[in-house]
């Protein structure tokens, strides 16, 4: 009876993952006592609150607790419905009195969903008196200047509906609902209209879905982009979700916001199983979906009994149908599967079935003497599913049998899908190991805040956020640290970016953020200036004399590796590419950056030590310098309990870095030492630097060219037949199914999926001063990427390439990967391209990837299964080296 009581648990209010946790964590904040608040923070129910928290003096922490903890219950009711639920929340998000708009939508949305949820509101609602607009004429006194006050009061005593008032606010008294104002402070405070009138001082970001405004800022049309910015702040009525969903969320010129938004909901993620409905949707590990899970699949067949009765509720019509029991029932399955599994691809972040299905399944099934006049099966999928481009839309033929792939995806697994973790929690892959004797799960449950109070987008904590500003300005962002209180603090405003400003290329007008060619070249408009990479082009019109000199290097450099140390902390190849990229000479020296030595002579303080930390810098060297060194105070003693093994240059373990330099030790590389790198021969890196060994390399997250030091660059053009490479021996890959990609600037292939980030230096110059003068490096870069990487048989390495462009590569880590691992990196590859070049906020809400512009992705194909390069180590070898501790990052 095991699969009977899953099921029927499942069912129950409350079981969703995604509420796990206490309810009332959301609410500590009210409390007015200090120690109340932290041990609210600390607690798992309102039982371990009660001694600490006294009801007299605490009235409004407990108040949102019970409102919190009806709200769980009622919504609950909804499962995966999502505009049901939507609605349902909204009832609960304030503990004003809810307005008739909202009931009356909970009312039409789930009366056909849940019975149960609708008795539930209503006796939730019954608590509240209905009040007048006239209730809220003290907030008028609030406005700054007179002309406002007045139009308030007259709007309060003549208009009636929500949307009325806020529209009619908005516009006579010429300004955004934002949360600081002290109008809408008075409306947006958690006493509500007719209260005590006493407003919370809220903090200009946290009122707001930060997530959401960045997706309003792609808005193509004025009433999509106020109202996205509407439902996107604690203002978002039902009537203002009811308004987008009619003119928004089907309209094709808002596909970019509206895939943004679903990305903020749900991210796309690989993998998909454990469906009891859904079957043909099991056995999938690499591909993209962004809602696999039980609730989704209970929603599809919830869907289809729905649909059963002869009508599908689209937000702005109804769909007549035929009996569907009889009618294609399988494709219908896939249809329903589909919207609720929701598949996406690299690109089109969008999950809309295609075209073609959605006209043969209406042509079949459609019930036509319903139909009213003029409307076709052709006109309702133009609306609907405009394209039949396989990259961009679903076609069901793939979902209408089962998976080929059986049970082998244990070879690819994915601890974060479906999220095991409480609400409040990021899921992150478990990359550092277990200690001896502890529980050792592939996944750790670490704590976030969310991007503003009506967010439930979450990041890191100490994490550097940007959001768009609370002026409510296109191109205006603040820069916030994510702190130990679980919200978004320290904010400070940086100088707006001009979006109007154009770029002329070629005697064409581009838009800032547009993204194009100039030869071979990726460029990007960014605040009218034009920003490439700077590769060297090949032309069919030069000479003969000139084809034979090209050397594919930028400004024509020849291919002789006579390498110099820039004050970036990048070796370039040669004096003649390092001035390519923008270095003076008194910027850069001869010889490689890891063959000096940036402690001496000793920069630090008697009292401290010096100790190298390099790093390649990404922002200005002249206003931000890239020290290669760190100076701190010589310990009296270390936290001998800290395990953060490291490896000395003698072969020998340390508990921590603090014990290796209080021993006088030099650091080799992180993790445990390996015996197979105590006798490795010298490796070169794709960066152009040669280490001690392969676990020196990866442990500075540098993938392996070739064996041997350096003393080869690689070409960067696919013209060029001839390089230094000649002399080069590479390994061979294990498998010859696997056709490579070559990085930019190495001479040796490798099966991995590869990017070429074009990124602008003046925002990482704007992060790198907010962020008390600390240069942006590529190790933040990766630290931030690496989180994104949700399957542990792939990892993730980079560079900064010759030609100034981000490299990434996202390489399988067992010794000879299946070719279901490579595809897996390919997919986590390809997404992330299509996140960077889709400016979505689950990534570039991250500082410094907000500074990305645009990518290309290249993947290593194969023609039969395995595929491996020789260099690569085992899986358990890589966990304990390159995964267990990533101090440097």
């Amino acid at each position: 009876m095991s699969d009977l009581w899953v099921c029927i648990n499942s069912t129950l209010p409350g079981a969703s993952k995604k509420s796990e946790g206490w309810v009332g964590l959301g609410c500590c904040e009210l409390a007015i006592d200090v120690e109340c608040r932290r041990k609210c923070k600390l607690a798992s129910s309102k039982n371990d609150i009660t001694k600490v928290c006294k009801k007299e003096f605490e009235n409004a922490l407990y108040s949102c607790i019970s409102r919190n903890e009806m709200g769980s219950v009622c919504c609950s009711y909804a499962g995966r419905h999502t505009n049901c639920r939507e609605y349902c929340q909204a009832i609960f998000r304030t503990d004003s009195s809810p307005t008739l708009s909202q009931i009356k939508a909970v009312e039409d949305y789930c009366q056909t969903i849940s019975p149960q949820l609708i008795s539930c509101v209503g006796n939730y609602t019954k608590s509240y008196p209905i009040k007048s607009p006239i209730d809220s004429l003290y907030c008028c006194d609030r406005a700054d200047d007179t002309h406002c006050q007045t139009a308030c009061k007259n709007i309060l005593r003549t208009m009636k509906t929500e949307h009325e008032i806020i529209d009619g606010l908005i516009k006579e008294c010429d300004r955004q609902p934002l949360p600081q104002d002290p109008l809408w402070q008075c409306f947006l405070g958690s006493s509500g209209p007719g209260g005590n009138g006493e407003s919370i001082d809220t903090s200009p970001s946290t009122g707001l879905d930060g997530a959401k405004l960045h997706c309003c800022y792609k808005a193509n049309t004025t009433i999509c982009r106020e109202l996205c910015y509407t439902v996107s702040t604690n203002w978002g009525s039902t009537q203002s979700w009811q308004e987008f969903y009619q003119h928004c969320e089907y309209n094709p010129m808002e596909t970019a916001m509206v895939n943004c938004l679903a990305d903020v909901r749900e991210p796309c993620q690989l993998g998909c199983k454990d469906l009891a409905y859904c079957t043909n949707f099991n056995n999938r590990p690499t591909e993209l979906f962004r809602s696999c899970n039980a609730q989704s699949d209970q929603g599809a067949m919830s869907d289809i009994k729905l649909w059963e009765k002869g009508s599908i509720k689209m937000p702005f019509m109804n769909i007549p149908v035929l009996d569907i029991r009889k009618c294609r029932p399988e494709m219908w399955k896939a249809v329903a599967c589909s919207l609720q599994i929701k598949p996406c691809y690299s690109k089109s972040r969008g999950s809309v079935i295609c075209k073609s299905d959605c006209v043969e399944i209406l042509t079949h099934c459609g019930d036509f003497s319903k139909f009213h006049e003029g409307i076709s099966p052709e006109s309702i999928c133009d609306l609907l599913s405009p394209t039949d481009d396989p990259d961009r839309c679903i076609p069901l033929e793939r979902y209408l049998s089962p998976s080929s792939l059986g049970n082998i995806i244990e070879e690819v697994i994915h601890p974060c899908n479906p999220n095991p973790c409480p609400s409040n929690h990021l899921c992150e892959v478990n990359r550092k190991g277990c200690q001896s004797g502890q529980e050792c799960l592939p996944y750790f449950c670490v704590q976030g805040c969310k991007l503003g109070e009506a967010s439930e987008f979450l990041v890191h904590l100490d994490a550097l956020i940007q959001v768009p500003s609370s002026k409510g300005t296109v191109g205006c962002y603040e820069i916030c640290t994510c702190g130990q209180s679980g919200r978004l603090e320290n904010c400070v405003e940086m100088t707006c970016v001009d979006i109007d400003k154009t770029c002329v290329v070629g005697g064409q007008r581009r838009s800032h953020g547009t993204s194009f060619k100039v030869d071979c070249n990726p460029c990007s408009c960014y605040a009218g200036e034009i920003v490439c990479s700077r590769r060297q082009c090949f032309s069919k019109l030069i000479s003969e004399e000139d084809r034979q000199r090209f050397t594919g290097l930028p400004c024509g450099c020849p291919d002789q590796f006579v390498p110099v140390c820039a004050k970036n902390g990048r070796t370039y190849p040669s004096a003649c590419v390092a001035r390519c990229m923008g270095l003076t000479d008194n910027q850069f020296e001869y010889g490689t950056c890891r063959d000096s030595d940036p402690c001496s002579p000793n920069p630090c303080l008697k009292s401290q030590r010096c100790i190298p930390k390099r790093k390649v810098c990404l922002t200005s060297i002249s206003k931000y310098p890239c020290n290669q060194y760190e100076c701190v105070s010589r310990p009296s003693s270390c936290d001998r309990s800290l395990l953060d093994p490291v490896c000395d240059t003698e072969n020998n373990e340390h508990p921590n870095l603090c014990m290796l330099y209080q021993r006088q030790k030099v650091l080799a590389y992180t993790g445990h030492c390996q015996e197979s790198c105590k006798c490795s021969k010298p490796i070169c890196g794709h960066n152009g630097e040669t280490y001690s060994t392969v676990c020196a390399a990866y442990s500075d997250r540098v993938a392996v060219d070739y064996y041997g030091r350096c003393h080869a660059v690689g070409i960067v053009s696919e013209y060029s037949s001839e390089s230094g490479c000649a002399s080069i021996s590479c390994p061979t890959l294990s498998t010859k199914g696997c056709n490579p990609v070559t990085p930019p600037g190495a001479c040796c292939p490798l099966c991995a999926g590869m990017l070429q980030i074009l990124w602008t230096k003046d925002q990482m110059n704007v992060f790198a001063e907010i962020n008390h003068n600390q240069p942006m490096t590529i190790h933040d870069i990766l630290q931030i990427l690496r989180l994104h990487i949700s399957v542990p048989q792939c990892d993730i390495f980079g560079y900064l390439s010759i030609e100034s462009e981000i490299v990434i590569l996202i390489v399988p880590v067992d010794q000879q990967p299946t070719s279901l691992q490579v595809e897996a990196c390919n997919k986590e590859a390809e997404k992330i391209d299509s996140l960077i070049n889709y400016g979505s906020p689950t990534l570039v809400s991250h500082v410094p990837l907000s500074a990305f512009l645009t990518s290309e992705v290249k993947v290593s194909t194969l023609t039969f299964s395995g595929c491996a390069p020789t260099l690569s180590l085992s899986f358990s070898l890589f966990l304990s080296l390159v995964l267990t501790v990533w101090v440097n990052l």
